[in-house]
C-alpha cells in the first residue's frame, strides 16, 4: 500500500512518500529486472582528433599537443613537416606553430549490444562477445543482496534441475547453459521471465533538503525516544521618548528609549516513540506536530545522531 502524507505550512510543503506494504505481502519481480547478463554489457569508446575551420577560435600556439597532432596527421597524409622550410619557420616563430583554426578534441561514446543510430555509424572492429563461447553464463544482480541471489538460484534450480545455477557471491550467479546458440538464447529467455521474490532492501531514509522531500523505506525502525518540536519567537519593540527636567532643576532634556520584550512559544506536544515503532507511526507522529521540511530533517538527523533511528540517512 502506498500512502502519501502532506503537511502544509505558510510557505513550505512537506511531502512524505511512504513506500510500504501492508502485512507481510510482497510482490515478485522478473529475473530480467533484477539482473544483467555479464556478456551483454555496453562498451566504452574513446577517440581523439582535430577539429578544423574554427575561424580563429582554435587552440593556437598555447596548446603544444595540438600542433604536434597536426604534424602527425600531415605526416600520415604524406605531407612532410621536416626539412629546410620547416627549420626556417621554426626559427622565425620561436619554435611555436600557431594554429588558430584548429583545436584538439576528445570524443567519448557508448557502444551497446543493440541500438538505433538515426544518422548511421560504422564499427571498424567487431567487439568480442563471450556469450556464444563460454561454458557458463554469468548473471549479475543489480543490487548486491544475498537474499535475492539465493532466491534466484533456488528458483532456477527448482525449474531446470540442481546445479544449473550456482551463486558465486552476493552479486554473481553462473548458469550451465546449452551449447547450441539457438537453445542458449531460448534458455535465457525462459530464465529472464521467471518471477522470484527479491530480498527486502536495507532500511534507508532519503532526504532532499532543497525540495523538502522525504522518502522512508518500510524497514525503518526507531528505538525508544522522546521528541519535542517547537520554536520560540522573541519580539522586541522599542519606543523613543523625551525626558524633560523639572522646573528650576537646572537639568537637561534627554532622549529615552523604552523596550518591550515579548516571548511566545507555540503549544507543540512532545511525542514518544516506543521501541520497535514502525514506519506508519513515525509518519503519523511527525504529521501531528505539523513539522516543516527543515524541522522534519532536523528531527530525523537528531534521531540518527542519538542512535534511535535504525536506518541509513541519505541527504541529497
Amino acid at each position: 500500500m502506498k500512502k502519501i502524507f502532506k503537511a502544509w505550512t505558510a510557505s513550505w510543503t512537506v511531502l512524505l512518500l511512504v513506500l510500504s506494504l501492508t502485512g507481510t505481502s510482497a510482490f515478485a519481480d522478473r529475473i530480467k529486472d533484477l539482473t544483467t547478463v555479464a556478456a551483454m554489457r555496453s562498451n566504452q569508446l574513446i577517440g581523439y582528433g582535430l577539429v578544423v575551420g574554427l575561424q580563429g577560435t582554435g587552440d593556437g600556439s598555447d596548446v603544444s599537443f595540438t600542433a604536434q597532432s597536426m604534424k602527425t596527421l600531415l605526416n600520415r597524409l604524406g605531407v612532410s613537416m621536416e626539412g629546410p622550410l620547416s627549420d626556417f619557420e621554426t626559427a622565425t616563430s620561436s619554435g611555436k606553430l600557431d594554429i588558430k583554426n584548429v583545436a584538439a578534441v576528445m570524443v567519448t561514446a557508448e557502444l551497446p549490444t543493440a541500438a538505433r543510430i538515426p544518422s548511421g555509424a560504422t564499427v571498424e572492429r567487431v567487439v568480442d562477445n563471450p556469450f556464444d563461447k563460454a561454458d557458463r553464463i554469468v548473471l549479475n544482480v543489480r543490487e548486491s543482496d544475498f537474499t535475492t541471489t539465493n532466491a534466484i538460484v533456488s528458483a532456477i534450480n527448482g525449474r531446470f534441475g540442481a546445479d544449473v545455477a550456482r551463486a558465486l557471491d552476493g552479486v554473481s550467479i553462473t548458469l550451465q547453459a546449452p551449447q547450441d546458440l539457438t537453445q542458449r538464447v531460448a534458455f535465457m529467455s525462459m530464465i529472464e521471465n521467471m518471477d522470484v521474490m527479491p530480498g527486502e532492501p536495507p532500511a534507508r531514509v532519503v532526504i532532499n533538503a532543497k525540495t523538502g522531500t522525504v522518502v522512508i523505506s518500510r524497514n525503518v525502525r526507531v528505538t525508544a525516544a522522546a521528541v519535542t518540536h517547537g520554536t520560540i519567537s522573541v519580539a522586541i519593540s522599542a519606543t523613543n521618548e523625551i525626558s524633560q527636567p523639572g522646573a528650576f532643576s537646572q537639568g537637561q532634556t534627554a532622549a529615552v528609549q523604552n523596550a518591550d520584550v515579548t516571548v511566545s512559544e507555540p503549544n507543540k506536544p512532545m511525542f514518544l516513540f516506543q521501541p520497535g515503532v514502525d514506519l506508519r507511526q513515525i509518519v503519523d507522529a511527525v504529521n501531528q506536530v505539523g513539522a516543516s521540511p527543515s524541522s522534519l530533517i532536523a528531527i530525523l538527523e537528531a534521531l540518527k545522531s542519538s542512535g534511535s533511528l535504525r536506518a541509513e540517512l541519505v541527504i541529497i
